[in-house]
């Protein structure tokens, strides 16, 4: 790999988010990681951004070590299709549920309950997979998942508490799907998108048994002023899961994998890496303003990492939407930090979605290198206007700098890098 200083600023953060995306990827991780062949059938289910992809690794190895090939079904974003021969691959809507969802979430959850003793249930779990499986509980509609999920994606929520809200208004979350496929052995390998890789959280858990928590998820929607009437609350309270075994659990990729192969290249650039940690998480502009703040401590006094390195993070930032601008949270934290920072010389970043999406956009992020504030007043940018607005996808944009790579096919959530030289 080529020294930092024959580099740009450019070409250094995006090989760094190379590196963390091809960690990310489930291609050649099931091989040490397969359970022994059922004398029945092989099931394999699955959810999320990276479900297509996972189907077809798994497909290769467990066909490529003499066993029969499995069946199944999974369901993906759209655009996130990948092309397997065994394994069913649909495709839904997220972050919003759709009708596609449903219908795939229903399919599914019978799957599971067609598997016998002598079967194996595989479940294929990766980020996303809450809104691509939305089948709701008794006495809930598609319309009350959608509203309700809309008003937490706007709400400042973290992750963890829209998800504890998602259990309780599904019918496979949770837990409950491992208790449909019940008495079935059972495996789940997932690719890890939350904060602590929490199994539970990854995609509400859809095989990890736990007790039900409807009040919890009550007073999470009270506490943001989502209003819900007494037919849905009494829904949520009406939905127990019963107890399923669940069975092992197998981790194929986290975002500490990623952050240490960004690391790791960062190394073989001659940059010191300063791995903040995976699981950060907080309003966007205010953990760019704290970022912002450790880069420039760098910067000027070589602490708490001197120059030349890099300064690298994981985990799920959140946007209270105020304005009607385009724009995920990652362009949302790189703008804030670049206002942060004021041109700081010497420091660039990058902050990108590591499933190829930010928010809803077709961006998986954006870059900025020190000039970029000088270069949008240059062309009558305010930037502090376009953050203001909620419309960071529209400023890089304008600028050139969006990092645009389409769906990846997995998911261990953001990944920001901060290059300071």
């Amino acid at each position: 790999m080529p020294h930092h200083r024959d580099l740009t600023d450019q070409a250094i953060l995006l090989a760094l988010f190379e590196a963390a995306l091809s960690a990310a990827l489930p291609d050649g991780r099931f091989e040490a990681a397969l359970p022994d062949p059922p004398q029945g059938r092989v099931i394999v289910l699955g959810a999320g951004k990276g479900a297509a992809r996972m189907a077809a690794a798994f497909e290769a190895a467990w066909t490529g070590a003499g066993h029969a090939p499995p069946e199944g079904l999974v369901v993906t974003r759209y655009g996130h299709r990948e092309p397997t021969r065994f394994i069913e691959v649909v495709e839904a809507a997220h972050p919003v549920p759709d009708a596609a969802g449903l219908l795939a979430s229903e399919r599914i959850l019978a799957k599971a309950r067609e598997a016998g003793p002598d079967d194996l249930v595989v479940f294929l779990m990766s980020g996303g997979a809450s809104a691509l499986m939305a089948l709701p509980a008794a006495g809930l509609t598609l319309e009350d998942k959608q509203r309700l999920n809309k008003a937490l994606l706007k709400s400042g929520a973290p992750i963890g508490a829209m998800n504890r809200v998602r259990k309780s208004l599904s019918a496979i979350k949770g837990g409950r799907l491992a208790a449909a496929a019940a008495p079935a052995k059972m495996i789940t390998y997932l690719i890890s998108d939350v904060p602590g890789d929490d199994p539970g959280a990854i995609g509400s858990g859809p095989t990890i048994p736990e007790a039900s928590d409807a009040e919890g998820a009550l007073a999470i929607l009270a506490e943001y002023g989502i209003a819900v009437d007494d037919r849905v609350a009494a829904a949520m309270r009406a939905n127990v899961v019963a107890a399923g075994a669940g069975g092992p659990l197998v981790m194929l990729a986290t975002p500490k994998m990623a952050l240490d192969a960004a690391a790791e290249k960062a190394r073989e650039m001659d940059l010191r890496p300063l791995v903040l940690g995976d699981a950060l998480e907080g309003e966007a502009r205010d953990v760019a303003r704290v970022l912002g703040a450790i880069a420039a401590y760098a910067k000027a006094h070589g602490e708490p990492v001197a120059a030349p390195a890099v300064i690298l993070s994981g985990g799920e930032t959140t946007v209270t939407v105020r304005g009607n601008g385009r724009g995920g949270r990652n362009a949302e934290f790189l703008l804030a930090l670049a206002l942060a920072l004021g041109s700081q010389e010497g420091i660039a970043a990058i902050a990108c979605d590591t499933d190829g999406i930010d928010g809803s956009e077709d961006n998986t992020g954006a870059w900025f290198e020190p000039s970029l504030l000088a270069s949008a007043r240059a062309i009558g940018l305010d930037a502090a206007a376009y953050l203001a607005n909620n419309d960071g996808y529209g400023f890089f944009a304008t600028l050139d700098r969006l990092v645009i790579t389409g769906p990846t096919r997995t998911n261990v959530n953001d990944f920001r890098a901060i290059l300071v030289r």
